[in-house]
């Protein structure tokens, strides 16, 4: 796992990933962190959200996905559902829907430069102790770098 400092969107709007990465629930609810600023940016990865069935346990682990294009800059968002709900106290983050979406992102995009921030571990309360060996294990051998937040 590559790790830089900075902001994904900025990097990604510069051109450096093919597909950026985010942490999303199962209820359509983009209203805090990266994901809210992810649904202001780019609606199209909200309207790819909200295409999905709602409140569904069976999200989690899964992915959807919105083709961004914005003047010569192209990529790809992936909503990645690794947390059932975003109320309550503790843990929030799902690690078996963490590994399951970052299987699918490598599945899906092979050969792509791809960007993530520390997914599961801010809002959604988990250990990136536990989390970065289940992306360094679904990613093993791609293009993949940690993006950790600097503003």
């Amino acid at each position: 796992m590559k790790k830089v400092k900075g902001d994904l969107i900025h990097l990604a709007m510069d051109g450096h990933f093919d597909v950026i990465i985010h942490g999303c629930n199962c209820f359509h609810t983009m209203g805090a962190g990266v994901a809210k600023t992810i649904a202001q940016r780019f609606p199209e990865a909200y309207e790819a959200d909200k295409q999905t069935s709602y409140g569904e346990r069976s999200k989690l682990g899964t992915i959807s996905t919105a083709t961004i294009t914005r003047g010569a800059v192209s990529f790809v968002v992936v909503n990645a559902y690794t947390q059932f709900d975003w109320r309550g106290r503790g843990r929030r983050a799902d690690y078996d829907a963490i590994s399951g979406c970052f299987e699918d992102v490598a599945r899906r995009f092979l050969k792509s430069r791809i960007g993530y921030p520390l997914i599961g571990a801010g809002l959604a309360r988990g250990d990136w102790a536990q989390i970065a060996p289940r992306i360094e294990a679904a990613l093993d051998g791609l293009d993949h770098t940690l993006v950790e937040y600097s503003g």
